[in-house]
């Protein structure tokens, strides 16, 4: 059995009901345990369907989903984690 974090904590800054909306579609998809912690998701399943290659493109469909692909990427993190962080935007400056 696989274990992956996955940091939500930017997400919920924008809304605390997608992270509940997230581990909704992450336990559909996958069929696997989803705990929501404070500011991560914990998805403990079996190799195939919580495997963290797996896991990353379901979150990119989610963010794609609720059209927050301008806004959230998906980037991996240390010890089989992954990452949902706000884009930052650049505005260049007329002078």
């Amino acid at each position: 059995m696989t274990e992956t974090k996955i940091m939500v904590s930017e997400l919920k800054m924008e809304d605390s009901d997608l992270v509940k909306e997230l581990a909704k579609y992450i336990e559909n998809k996958t069929n696997a345990k989803v705990e929501t912690g404070v500011a991560e998701i914990t998805v403990k399943g079996e190799d195939r369907t919580a495997s963290r290659v797996y896991l990353r493109v379901l979150l990119r469909k989610f963010i794609h989903s609720k059209d927050l692909k301008e806004q959230f990427r998906v980037t991996g993190g240390k010890d089989n984690a992954l990452i949902i962080k706000e884009k930052k935007v650049y505005v260049e400056e007329e002078e």
